[in-house]
């Protein structure tokens, strides 16, 4: 079975890459920095030594390389079992003031990378008649929050990508679902001065989508909402 996994070089596709590679999968991922991906690939390679991980830096911000990731994969001529959209970036702010270009930006990363990978990838996926796609959306798809500005609308965006997709992969059994995560302790929360037993794990967003990859054929989460214990932040 193969995974693929758009920014995987740290948080959560790094701690979804090592469940799926602890489980037998092969894994085959990118990220847009190239020193961290190739340091990540090397360290799953060295844990789990039965399974392929294979690694190649595009920046998925760009159409062209969103696409050219795409091809790399197809290229590969293997099965796409899973394919997890992950690839994202947050700049904070609010709608009506912060810097121009802000929002072409988290479009870009956060939605069009997505779009573009899936568009690529999808005529494969349909022709195998089976496969899962996750798309990491956010709490802030669901609520609006202080300062979130353009990356809250881009994460609204990226869920009506989710639901959209849903529709109209269901006559060719293939699933779509739609990750809701709260705050996880990555590299983005180091140095925040938030306690990390106050948010949750990068492994809870892996565990949770590995239980919805396990599925039946038949059985489809559509939706996986995440929060802290002790709530949002």
């Amino acid at each position: 079975m193969n995974i693929i996994i758009t920014g995987a070089s740290k948080g959560f596709g790094k701690s979804i890459a090592e469940k799926f590679a602890a489980n037998g999968w092969n894994v085959y991922m990118c990220s847009r920095t190239e020193k961290t991906l190739y340091q990540t690939r090397d360290e799953l390679r060295q844990q789990y030594p039965s399974v392929k991980i294979e690694a190649k830096p595009f920046d998925l911000g760009s159409k062209t390389e969103a696409q050219a990731f795409g091809k790399w994969i197809l290229s590969l001529n293997i099965s796409i079992d899973v394919l997890i959209n992950n690839a994202g970036s947050f700049e904070p702010g609010s709608a009506y003031n912060e810097p121009e270009g802000v929002l072409e930006n988290m479009i870009a990363v956060n939605l069009y990378s997505a779009y573009h990978v899936t568009r690529t990838m999808i005529s494969k996926i349909i022709e195998q008649k089976q496969g899962h796609i996750f798309n990491m959306c956010s709490i802030a798809s669901l609520q609006a929050y202080t300062n979130g500005g353009a990356y809250s609308i881009s994460k609204f965006a990226l869920a009506g990508f989710s639901k959209n997709l849903r529709e109209e992969m269901k006559p060719f059994g293939i699933k779509v679902t739609a990750i809701y995560p709260g705050a996880a302790y990555t590299d983005s929360w180091a140095g925040s001065g938030v306690d990390p037993k106050r948010i949750m794990e990068s492994n809870d967003i892996a565990e949770m989508i590995y239980a919805a990859a396990k599925l039946s054929p038949q059985a489809c989460v559509e939706d996986i909402v995440m929060r802290p214990q002790l709530g949002d932040l």
